[in-house]
């Protein structure tokens, strides 16, 4: 190559280089993967199917089956599964703020009640024992142990987890429900990450018919969060809660299985396993409308310390919408979204069913689309209702 040409050449580098560039930079996003229809959560020898959660950026769904989380991506493929806990791992919530799942785990033998904080980033094989790495750590939650554990009777003795006893203060067995959302009372702001108590069923009481609802700011949580130790359960976790609400449904059989707030219509929604008194309409979808400012309030049957008159606590009034039972103006919807409800935005649900036998245990999610009817508030969604979801 004679100088001419050299020169040429060394001209064109910078020039080629700039085009590309302008080409990339002119190009379209990748789009974003869809999520599915349908999707089944695999087979697996554990308990059915707990909760579930979205990572909608990513690409990723994760569900629960209480001694194992398991993750796919979009296209249906196993990502990785964690084991190594006997706990109960129940609901879940995906936090975009940080790239970590969240979901509640109870030792009630031990009086141990954690939020699990699994960073699902890492999550990349099959069998990740959560005892030997860092991706699972718990933070402990005192006032929930102390809800629990409340001697009520006055007898000294902690009965245990055992349903049929006046113990347990408010009924509470323990925590299912989690999702991440505003403070009650508000749309905007700070998220914090709400926490649901799992209620005994037990008809021969007054005082359980509340479903209680605790906020965490999670923003300082990395100096509580500690491995997971079963032989010897850690006490690392908040003195204080943000809040404690509570919302009159009527007693549920284990309270609040799976909270989910959905961002579209500003509402939080709370599936549970369908109650057992026949005062009230036992329905098995509830929802909090987040607008709603909650009120200091009697909570009716629950007596006051010392048994004189009734206790009050901040108490969130029930959506305006659903079926209506007169007697009790308690309202929801029979709609199972016990075992996963998950909202995607524009309307669009996850709701996950459970079926399978002992040891062999699956779970589906299909996606629904909301359409607030009494008698049936969700429809099947079809691939016309994703299109939104292509937008960056």
């Amino acid at each position: 190559m004679n100088l001419r040409h050299r020169l040429l050449a060394r001209l064109a580098l910078p020039l080629f280089a700039c085009v590309s560039a302008c080409a990339a930079a002119d190009a379209p996003a990748p789009a974003r993967p869809l999520p599915p229809l349908t999707q089944n959560g695999g087979t697996w020898p554990t308990s059915h199917v707990q909760g579930i959660a979205v990572d909608l950026q990513g690409g990723y769904i994760y569900y629960s089956f209480t001694t194992l989380l398991a993750k796919y991506d979009f296209s249906g493929k196993l990502v990785g599964t964690l084991v190594g806990w006997a706990g109960h791992l129940g609901d879940l919530d995906f936090n975009p703020r940080d790239g970590r799942v969240y979901g509640s785990l109870e030792y009630k033998k031990d009086r141990a009640f954690y939020v699990a904080v699994i960073d699902v980033r890492r999550l990349d094989r099959i069998g990740v024992d959560a005892a030997k790495s860092d991706l699972f750590r718990t933070v402990y939650l005192p006032e929930v142990v102390k809800d629990y554990a409340a001697d009520m009777n006055g007898d000294g003795k902690f009965d245990g987890d055992v349903a049929q006893t006046p113990d347990h203060r408010y009924g509470c067995s323990g925590i299912d429900g989690v999702s991440f959302g505003p403070e009650f009372g508000r749309t905007d702001g700070p998220r914090y990450l709400t926490v649901a108590y799992g209620i005994y069923a037990n008809t021969q009481r007054s005082d359980n018919d509340h479903q209680v609802l605790l906020q965490y700011d999670v923003t300082d949580w990395e100096r509580y969060a500690r491995p997971l130790t079963e032989s010897a359960p850690h006490h690392s976790g908040p003195a204080e809660v943000h809040g404690k609400y509570f919302v009159r449904t009527g007693n549920t059989t284990y309270g609040v299985q799976n909270l989910a707030y959905d961002d579209v219509q500003q509402r939080w929604f709370m599936g549970v396993y369908q109650g057992k008194k026949p005062a009230f309409p036992n329905y098995l979808l509830f929802a909090v409308d987040a607008r709603t400012a909650p009120k200091r309030s009697d909570l009716v049957g629950v007596p006051a310390a010392g048994g004189h008159g009734t206790e009050q606590g901040m108490l969130l009034a029930l959506a305006a919408d659903g079926l209506n039972d007169a007697t009790t103006g308690i309202r929801g919807w029979n709609q199972k979204a016990d075992v996963g409800i998950q909202p995607l935005g524009h309307g669009l649900f996850y709701l996950a069913v459970n079926s399978g036998v002992k040891g062999r245990q699956t779970g589906d999610i299909t996606l629904h689309r909301w359409t607030g009817a009494p008698a049936a508030p969700f429809a099947p969604a079809t691939a016309a209702d994703l299109l939104p979801l292509t937008a960056p």
